[in-house]
């Protein structure tokens, strides 16, 4: 395979660089570039690194085909994190033979030589752009192949299926169709079990992924601006006994249970007094809109209509001057009462029930595939238990197969494995 070679850390000044080579000819390059006359696998030496113009003490590492990243041939070298000097190592590697890396090319050689599937390159990409660590902890699931094994779970199931079809059809006269149609009925029951447990943890993993969006509403003066700031710790939000202060939306973001939560203050709902006020209260009609949850800090009078589908919490706050009973909770942002029963109520309201074994669908593209293979799977079972003929559900069986195989990448096309790894830096 052609040599490629690219820096693998961030550009900038840094504690160490990566210089990573892989392919045919990585050790060779690497013994013309560190004082070795070979290198035992996996084992770190440290010496200097020939950059031609200069040198760098470092360290340098081989891994052999095909227990390495890549599965190919691949040496790195680990400078001391100067933009010059992981520039000049690079350039070194490519005037002694090797040429400059693509976009997520070393990945995409991973998946190519068998080292990961496709949904394991995405889950690798998720922990690389997480903002949580329920997202890494998702990210890795994927990662470490585990929808890639459910997927071929229930692909051998309808493997299954396919072979007592076509073992009826062929030997007709051994009386099969009642004993086989009895076995694929009960595998499609299982897939189908599986498939619409998996799909179910797609509004979680979204959640997961992109965060959970809380809004804080009420009239003004109900708290909302001192509510966000004590869970967030400091001062966000300006806090006045004026009424009307929070003309806008003012954000801030927390993790609970290790999801972010994105925070939103609104302006106080009534009628608006002035032109900037009214535009506040529109936008905080807006935003409840587009929430995930609302925490409507109640108070006297008759409380405004939310989103029939929004999870809804009802919030006396300033516990500490006047108890309400009318509420999911009551809170005290001063004294900080309350607080931690609000967080696991906004967990429990915009989370959900966690998977214990961690594994999420993060993408729409791994939600539709799921979709598309239950829809098929169910498809098939009607047609066992309506008694129609093996031939007419044998496609949607094999259809539910091929779709689970855009999971693993068995059958992706390379349009969709492009995107996916266009979206990877040069180096990984």
């Amino acid at each position: 395979m052609e040599l490629i070679s690219a820096i693998a850390t961030p550009p900038g000044k840094g504690g160490v660089a990566v210089i990573r080579v892989s392919g045919d000819g990585a050790e060779e390059l690497a013994k013309k570039m560190f004082p070795r006359k070979s290198f035992e696998p996996n084992k770190m030496y440290p010496g200097e690194i020939d950059c031609g113009d200069f040198k760098d003490y470092g360290l340098a590492v081989f891994f052999r085909a095909p227990k390495s990243f890549t599965g190919e041939d691949v040496v790195e070298f680990h400078c001391h994190g100067g933009t010059e000097i992981a520039r000049g190592v690079f350039s070194r590697t490519v005037q002694l033979g090797a040429r400059p890396a693509e976009r997520g090319e070393f990945t995409r050689r991973a998946f190519l030589n068998g080292k990961l599937s496709l949904s394991a390159v995405e889950g690798m990409g998720e922990m690389i752009e997480a903002e949580s660590a329920s997202h890494v902890r998702a990210g890795y699931s994927l990662y470490t192949e585990a929808l890639t094994e459910e997927c071929k779970r229930y692909q051998t199931m309808l493997t299954t299926c396919l072979a007592s079809i076509d073992a009826d059809v062929d030997y007709p006269e051994e009386d099969l169709t009642t004993d086989s149609r009895r076995e694929i009925a009960s595998l499609l029951h299982e897939v189908i079990r599986g498939l619409t447990d998996l799909y179910r943890r797609y509004g979680t993993g979204r959640k997961i992924k992109s965060g959970v969006n809380v809004v804080l509403c009420g009239k003004p003066n109900a708290g909302k601006s001192s509510l966000l700031n004590a869970l967030l710790g400091y001062d966000r939000a300006i806090v006045s006994d004026e009424a009307g202060t929070t003309r806008d939306t003012v954000e801030g973001t927390i993790e609970i249970g290790g999801v972010l939560f994105r925070l939103t203050d609104t302006a106080g709902l009534r009628t608006g007094e002035s032109a900037a006020e009214t535009e506040g209260v529109r936008r905080a009609e807006r935003a409840i809109a587009e929430a995930d949850v609302i925490v409507y800090l109640k108070e006297d009078g008759e409380p405004p209509v939310f989103p029939e589908n929004t999870p809804l919490i009802v919030v006396g706050a300033k516990s500490d001057l006047k108890k309400r009973e009318d509420c999911d909770l009551t809170l005290s942002s001063h004294t900080g009462e309350g607080l931690e029963a609000l967080k696991e109520l906004l967990f429990l309201r915009g989370v959900g029930e966690v998977s214990s074994d961690g594994l999420y669908l993060l993408t729409e593209r791994h939600a539709d595939a799921v979709a598309r293979a239950l829809e098929c799977a169910r498809r098939a079972l009607n047609a066992v238990e309506g008694g129609l003929y093996a031939e007419l559900y044998a496609q949607d069986i094999a259809d539910a197969r091929f779709t689970l195989g855009l999971l693993t990448g068995e059958t992706a096309s390379d349009g969709v494995i492009d995107e996916i790894f266009s979206k990877f830096c040069v180096g990984k």
